[in-house]
């Protein structure tokens, strides 16, 4: 199963469904969200991709209660699970979290295969050693909305655990240079 991975979209509807639209044509068959989506509206773009959208909030929570509301209508592609979430995919346990401190401390339990988180708008992939003398796979997607960096998303493979930071293709209309940039974190 092929996943969209993005975080900190940050309002940034037009980078955020640039990159589910691009996932979604490599296969991607869900998206995971990381948090810092801020304004729900902003994942209504994603309803006509089609995707099932696995979402947290972050620290730039915005209106939870919409968010809440977002996700029990029957029209959305929205599960919103709250502060973090523990899911199953492809056979794969997933924890989401938005902050990375947070999302370290949960990998050396040993009792994920990945986590994920944003928060500091850096993308990575890596490993870290668990108390179960293994190690568990680190996920930080970056920032889908081009806050402070390139925007960015991780491709992934969850059957294969292969995992690609790609940036957000951005066509002539939508130039990064002319999108807003939000200064927060």
């Amino acid at each position: 199963m092929k996943v969209c991975i993005v975080s900190d979209s940050h309002d940034n509807r037009f980078l955020l469904a640039a990159a589910v639209k691009e996932a979604k044509e490599l296969g991607a068959e869900s998206v995971l969200h990381c948090g810092d989506v801020v304004a729900p509206t902003t994942l209504k773009i994603l309803n006509p991709i089609g995707l099932p959208v696995h979402v947290i909030h972050g620290n730039n929570t915005g209106d939870m209660f919409s968010l809440s509301r977002l996700s029990q209508n029957p029209d959305s592609v929205v599960q919103y699970y709250g502060q973090d979430a523990g899911i199953e995919l492809a056979g794969k346990k997933i924890f989401m979290v938005h902050y990375p401190h947070y999302a370290k401390a949960m990998a050396t339990t040993g009792d994920w295969d990945i986590v994920m988180c944003g928060h500091d708008h850096k993308a990575s992939v890596h490993e870290i050693k668990n108390v179960k003398d293994s190690t568990t796979l680190y996920i930080n997607p970056g920032t889908v909305g081009g806050v402070g960096h390139a925007p960015t998303y991780i491709m992934a493979d969850l059957e294969t655990m292969e995992f690609e930071i790609r940036e957000v293709p951005v066509d002539d209309e939508l130039s990064y240079n002319k999108v807003p940039v939000s200064k927060h974190s």
